[in-house]
């Protein structure tokens, strides 16, 4: 049987200009003290050229 996995798959999206498309999936630990907290990241934006703050969002559905 599988080992139940220990984190979770997250979206970062730009915190002040999302329009852009830019988006970076990072792992969330599902244990632990970061659990509560949203993931904001500091990292470079190829659309803009330049580093901003990605915010965490909810990963969109699979479809069927």
């Amino acid at each position: 049987m599988a080992k139940k996995s220990t984190y979770q798959l997250k979206q970062l999206i730009p915190e002040e200009k999302p329009e852009t498309g830019t988006k970076y999936i990072v792992r969330k630990p599902t244990k632990g003290l970061k659990v509560s907290d949203k993931l904001r990241q500091r990292k470079y934006d190829p659309v803009l050229k330049q580093h901003v703050w990605f915010v965490e969002k909810k990963m969109p559905p699979h479809s069927k």
